[in-house]
């Protein structure tokens, strides 16, 4: 017995396990045949997990009841129950079937109000998109498997959705089709002649209409800027992390203009005093080689106004200086803002918290030749005759006697001298020990011989 979905990813065929789940098997048959399922959303899509349908309005909608049964008898036009109290029945579990497979058909069930033991199922069911997905055994009643449409199960499964795993672009299931049924109907079930057109209920949760073709931005010229701003935006999100914006969305000011392809000797003073007839001028810096002092032919003017910047880059642009045209534009660099920030912060944080590093808790580390760290440690380095030199090594007023300490070393040099052994001796006690080792070979070669002849 089989069920053709006809969704908006594709078609999908599903075989019903008759045997394992009956009540299940014919919930489902009916509602496909009654057209119940028509223009029913898929949400709760999870990547390699599952997606869930059924609820012909959606969960999204105030509108919607949940699904029913088909003992309910819903309307196939308006999808509401004309028996509400049959709209929940009781699932079967089969205890042998498992959520393993990809593709695997179960109905969404919810725990009941009256015994909590129990569960009930409507109108609502669950497609795996993974396998051995075992947090849905025991909550979900499966009924069957997907036979064919594996590739519409991807779609939905790559699909773009929000947080809540409902599509942003619509996938809905568009038809239902009985492919065996049999089962008999139950008393006062009408079949529509043809399929319902979508409910106001259903039309008004279209967000995206499945049918609906997305412009694509092809104008290469539009696609290289957009990728140029979102690389931009990264990299000012970089620079906040690491401490060198004060924020990633900060812009640069708009009275300095940025002067360039200038002649190598052009000095401040020939800039200032040239673009000084627009208005007064705060700042004006030739960028120069760290090392070496030579122009980069590039340089930095900070006007006292916006309007006298913007009358600059008007006028200038182009004109020629020592030789060279240049070029102007207003600037894009935020280095001058990102300084007076760090600067600003760390004054702040200084003078409000005081100490090292605007820390009360810190102290300079002290070395032991550095500053005044003989007088915290005292002038010695803790060697194991340190505790001699302090009892005898100063004289009266405190001063050592170099000479005494130099004797006394030299005395504890020559007594380890005096300690060691003789090289003579050594090499003899060498050489006897050689002998030993070459007489108890000799020994064990003669027992092995002797082994031997037995």
């Amino acid at each position: 017995m089989s069920v053709l979905l006809e969704t908006s990813a594709g078609d999908v065929t599903i075989d019903l396990l008759v045997k394992d789940a009956p009540k299940c098997c014919e919930n489902f048959v009916k509602l496909c045949k009654i057209k119940y399922y028509n223009y029913s959303p898929v949400y709760n899509v999870q990547q390699n997990f599952s997606f869930q349908t059924g609820d012909p309005i959606g969960p999204e909608s105030k509108d919607s009841d949940g699904g029913s049964s088909i003992w309910a008898m819903p309307n196939s036009a308006t999808k509401r129950a004309t028996r509400p109290e049959s709209m929940a029945f009781k699932p079967e579990f089969a205890a042998k079937r498992k959520h393993n497979e990809r593709g695997t058909v179960s109905m969404a069930t919810s725990q009941s109000k009256t015994n909590p033991d129990d569960r009930l199922a409507s109108s609502q069911f669950i497609i795996t998109l993974g396998e051995n997905i075992e947090q849905l055994d025991g909550k979900a009643a499966i009924f069957g498997e997907v036979a064919e449409g594996f590739d519409a199960l991807e779609k939905i499964n790559t699909a773009f959705v929000d947080s809540s795993g409902r599509p942003l672009q619509d996938i809905r299931i568009l038809h239902t089709i009985v492919l065996d049924d049999p089962f008999d109907d139950p008393p006062g079930l009408i079949e529509p002649p043809s399929s319902p057109v979508p409910s106001a209920e259903q039309r008004a949760t279209v967000r995206i209409a499945h049918d609906e073709v997305l412009a694509q931005q092809d104008d290469p010229e539009q696609m290289e800027k957009l990728r140029r701003e979102r690389e931009a935006r990264a990299q000012a999100l970089t620079l906040e992390l690491i401490g060198d914006l004060p924020f990633a969305d900060v812009t640069p000011p708009e009275q300095i203009l940025f002067v360039c392809k200038l002649n190598p000797v052009t000095r401040d003073e020939d800039l200032e005093l040239i673009f000084s007839r627009f208005g007064k001028i705060l700042s004006c810096e030739v960028i120069r080689d760290k090392k070496t002092g030579d122009s980069l032919q590039y340089a930095f003017i900070e006007f006292g106004s916006k309007e006298d910047c913007e009358r600059a880059y008007f006028k200038m642009q182009g004109v020629l200086i020592d030789d060279h045209r240049i070029h102007v534009d207003f600037s894009q660099s935020v280095s001058k803002l990102s300084n007076e920030w760090r600067g600003n912060t760390n004054s702040k944080t200084a003078r409000s918290r005081g100490g090292f590093g605007g820390f009360d808790d810190l102290e300079k580390r002290k070395q032991y030749r550095g500053g005044d760290a003989g007088n915290a440690r005292g002038d010695d380095y803790g060697y194991v005759f340190d505790k001699d030199r302090q009892r005898s090594g100063k004289d009266g007023n405190g001063v050592r006697d170099r000479k005494r300490d130099y004797e006394r070393d030299r005395d504890i040099t020559r007594r380890r001298s005096r300690s060691r052994s003789p090289p003579r001796r050594r090499e003899r006690h060498d050489r006897e020990r050689d002998d030993r080792r070459q007489r108890s070979r000799e020994r064990d070669r003669d027992q092995r011989d002797q082994r031997s002849r037995r």
